[in-house]
């Protein structure tokens, strides 16, 4: 069970996003990384295919989970902890105790 799921909220911690929040779009846990909508946008020369147009396309490339952050309720970053609840387990907020889904 990971800490970070596709679309939960983050805030980024560190790097040249920093303090940026966006919504995740993917988790790649083998890598550790995540790809963060609006966040670390990078250019890319595109060859052109069927489907696409040739030409530079800006888009999200993957960050450091260790980078980023679950957003809590008020709207600051928390870490995040599993716990038991009616034998499920769940992950819930450090900074206020929450339950994140349940």
């Amino acid at each position: 069970m990971q800490k970070i799921r596709k679309g939960d909220k983050v805030v980024v911690l560190t790097g040249k996003d920093k303090g940026q929040a966006g919504e995740v779009l993917q988790v790649m846990p083998k890598e550790d990384r995540a790809v963060v909508r609006g966040i670390n946008v990078v250019k890319r020369h595109q060859r052109q295919t069927q489907t696409q147009e040739a030409g530079i396309i800006s888009k999200e490339a993957s960050i450091h989970l260790s980078n980023l952050s679950i957003i809590d309720a008020d709207g600051k970053p928390t870490r995040v902890g599993f716990k038991v609840v009616d034998g499920k387990k769940v992950r819930f907020a450090k900074r206020s105790g929450d339950v994140i889904d349940g």
